[in-house]
């Protein structure tokens, strides 16, 4: 046990919760295809997916936010996964089971995402798994995104939890910067897409996990 005293727990959305990688990654594939290009594989995609159309245009095409055209492409890429989102995401292994013993010992829950609401809210209602959430909060949510503390201390106003009672899971750096400053614990989901950035013990996390499940046994006394 290393949370003895935790109120709430608070995940990041994409590759903490839920897969999404292939549902992000073919709506860039979509673009690449339909320009001629040969299709890339999953593979090729995942790591990135927690970057969202800026992640997937760059493994797709190689542009980033400053190159001429990237705006329009962005709502290419935005209008194809509205489309198919919730045709291949599905929760992490481990993921249910998780929070059904956070329900079951009354411990409040949510979900803290940099993903816009345009998209976050749909998803959500689309799986079962978020109909008890305490709290959704979207990239859009505040004024700010992670890895800002505005979010995550947004969500632990809604649950009513002192933020520094609260527990952050992410699996991309900006997580745990965006939960340390909110004053919370912090948990690196390494099963996640971790990003360019793959040494997460340098994040500065209270602690690591290599699976959903693991998060109890941190919790064992909570």
């Amino acid at each position: 046990m290393l949370f003895p005293n935790i109120a709430a727990v608070l995940f990041d959305l994409d590759g903490t919760l839920i897969d999404s990688a292939p549902d992000l990654g073919a709506a860039a594939d979509q673009m690449r295809v339909a320009r001629g290009m040969p299709s890339l594989p999953l593979v090729s995609y995942r790591h990135m997916a927690g970057a969202g159309a800026r992640g997937m245009l760059e493994i797709a095409f190689g542009i980033a936010p400053q190159d001429p055209g990237f705006d329009a492409m962005r709502e290419e890429f935005f209008s194809n996964y509205a489309a198919c989102m919730t045709e291949r995401t599905y929760a992490f292994d481990g993921v249910q089971e998780l929070i059904a013993h956070l329900e079951q010992r009354k411990l409040p829950w949510g979900v803290v995402t940099n993903k816009s609401s345009r998209f976050t809210d749909p998803l959500t209602r689309a799986m079962p798994l978020f109909a008890n959430a305490g709290t959704i909060v979207s990239g859009d949510t505040t004024p700010h995104a992670k890895p800002h503390p505005a979010p995550l201390l947004e969500a632990a106003r809604q649950l009513g939890v002192d933020a520094a009672q609260c527990l952050y899971v992410g699996d991309d750096e900006r997580d745990v910067v965006a939960g340390l400053a909110a004053g919370m614990k912090t948990v690196a989901a390494s099963y996640g897409y971790l990003g360019k950035k793959t040494e997460i013990h340098a994040w500065g996390a209270h602690a690591e996990i290599n699976s959903p499940l693991a998060l109890l046994q941190l919790l064992a006394s909570a």
